[in-house]
């Protein structure tokens, strides 16, 4: 654990998780880092790709079993790419022949100054790194980088591997619009689309249009080679096309539904001519068989299910009872803040207003994403152990919440959640053992902070109020950073540095038995 904890700060992270002296805290901080060390770059390859004598096997896969015969060529785009590929050329060893991977501006400099030089390629790589997409954009770099991996791609023969490997910000490190669309004329019109209020569905309908890569595009360029892709997904609920904007994943390209998005948002009149030009040519790119004959596999290697899991058995080593509630929860922070509050509130009634709270809880369901069934099961579990004064139960959940920006403060979503959190539960008596919730982003950073969230507790309000902060203007704001770096110096704060990793968030809500 201790290679993900001890990035920035100089003392050890366990120093860190100690911060404050109540237990759950300490027990939260540990559960979230077990997430984000289980879904590191080189872990989750090292436990799905491994080399069998002259066979390259995907763990887990019934048909996951390939030839070796110097013949893999890996291409990659992603923030967790590079130590993905360094892992891989270390199994793999000289049947890797080549490789190009775009990967974030700065990285290789950033990982050597932390210390991660386990995730850096040796100075003797078959595999080039190129670095683009500064500030998270797509630039003249990345679209180099993008030329190259396309080169890569059309050169392949039916007796090559090509080994794919993909993580969170690979859409924005591989783009290449399809001729005659400029670069600056794809930003422009996705742009446009987001500020519009485009849906991600809507977003990845009009990038795959008009890439040459995304929408299956990458796989094409291989065929007839054996395509392998390994995905460290970003996205809820891992669907493929949406990840990167799934490059080795086929999808029917409709000409008709890009215009309706572009006539939707009023954008079509005002396309360029280019635009226009590419729209007439979708219906020769439509219906190419890139995956028959099971010429590409592609398999999550990574998920925030994932993590839940690794947070799953840290809990269990801490002698709590973990339930995973969903790795999919979404919807406006303030609906996210409320269902954690009732679900404490739940778990902490004594009996009293059971059924109301209850009829609460599901009523959320539906607007953070939640399933019905999975909301009864932890309330039967909450109940359960409350009758029965059952230990410390954890409930785990993941995913990705909104946050409506109407101040100009600094903070994240999850540190904005972990402050809603402790507002809501501010009517419970704040015992050294009341419910602890901790909120964090696995990639160590939420929003333009060096925080990944915070922990908070029923005592929260009355900290702030001890410490003259008041916790509704920093909401109002959006200046949650602000309030956790000020309340208590800071203490409440979750900062792991660096973690090389992203599977959007992890959320950890600690109920103990006395508080039940």
């Amino acid at each position: 654990m201790a290679r993900v904890l001890s990035l920035i700060r100089t003392q050890p992270f366990l120093a860190l998780l100690g911060r404050r002296t109540m237990s759950l805290d300490r027990g939260a901080r540990e559960v979230f880092a077990a997430a984000v060390e289980g879904v590191q770059p080189d872990i989750v390859i090292r436990q799905s790709l491994e080399r069998q004598g002259n066979s390259m096997v995907v763990a887990g896969i019934c048909n996951g079993k390939f030839p070796l015969r110097n013949n893999v060529h890996v291409v990659g785009f992603g923030k967790a790419v590079l130590g993905m590929a360094t892992e891989a050329e270390k199994i793999l060893g000289e049947h890797l022949v080549g490789g190009v991977i775009s990967v974030p501006h700065g990285i290789q400099q950033t990982l050597r100054q932390h210390g991660k030089h386990h995730l850096l390629l040796k100075e003797r790589s078959h595999i080039q790194v190129m670095e683009g997409a500064q500030h998270n954009l797509p630039d003249a770099d990345s679209l180099k980088a993008a030329e190259c991996i396309a080169r890569l791609a059309n050169a392949l023969t039916e007796d090559d591997l090509l080994l794919v490997l993909i993580s969170g910000g690979g859409s924005a490190l591989l783009p290449a619009p399809v001729s005659p669309m400029t670069l600056q004329e794809k930003l422009d019109i996705t742009r446009k689309l987001a500020a519009a209020g485009a849906t991600i569905q809507e977003l990845n309908t009009v990038r795959r249009a008009f890439s040459v890569l995304k929408g299956g595009g990458l796989a094409q360029c291989a065929h007839p080679a054996q395509v392998v892709a390994l995905i460290l997904s970003d996205v809820i609920g891992d669907p493929l096309d949406l990840i990167a904007s799934g490059p080795t994943v086929r999808g029917p390209i409709y000409r008709d539904e890009v215009l309706a998005v572009l006539e939707c948002y009023g954008l079509l009149d005002s396309a360029p001519a280019s635009v226009k030009d590419v729209l007439a040519g979708l219906g020769s790119r439509q219906g190419v068989e890139i995956d028959e004959a099971g010429r590409v596999l592609n398999v999550v290697i990574g998920s925030n299910s994932i993590a839940l899991q690794h947070a799953s058995r840290r809990a269990l080593e801490l002698g709590y009872r973990p339930i995973v509630l969903s790795p999919g929860v979404c919807g406006d922070v303030r609906s996210v803040s409320r269902l954690y509050s009732l679900l404490a509130h739940f778990a902490c009634s004594r009996g009293e207003n059971t059924s109301k709270l209850a009829a609460e809880v599901m009523k959320l369901g539906p607007e953070v994403g939640v399933e019905a069934g999975d909301l009864r099961r932890v309330m039967q579990i909450l109940e359960h152990d409350r009758t029965q004064g059952q230990g410390i139960t954890c409930v785990l959940a993941g995913g990705e919440p909104t946050v409506e920006l109407i101040g100009n403060g600094r903070g994240g979503r999850n540190q904005e959640l972990a402050l809603r959190v402790g507002l809501e539960l501010r009517d419970l008596q704040p015992l050294v053992d009341s419910p602890v919730f901790l909120s964090g982003g696995t990639d160590g950073q939420d929003g333009p902070t060096e925080a990944a969230g915070a922990v908070t507790d029923a005592g929260l309000y009355k900290d702030a109020q001890k410490q003259q902060l008041d916790m509704l203007s920093f909401l109002k704001n959006n200046d949650s950073f602000t309030f956790f770096t000020r309340l208590s110096g800071g203490r409440n704060l979750v900062v792991p540095g660096l973690t090389c990793t992203n599977v959007m968030d992890v959320h950890v809500l600690l109920i103990p038995c006395s508080a039940k």
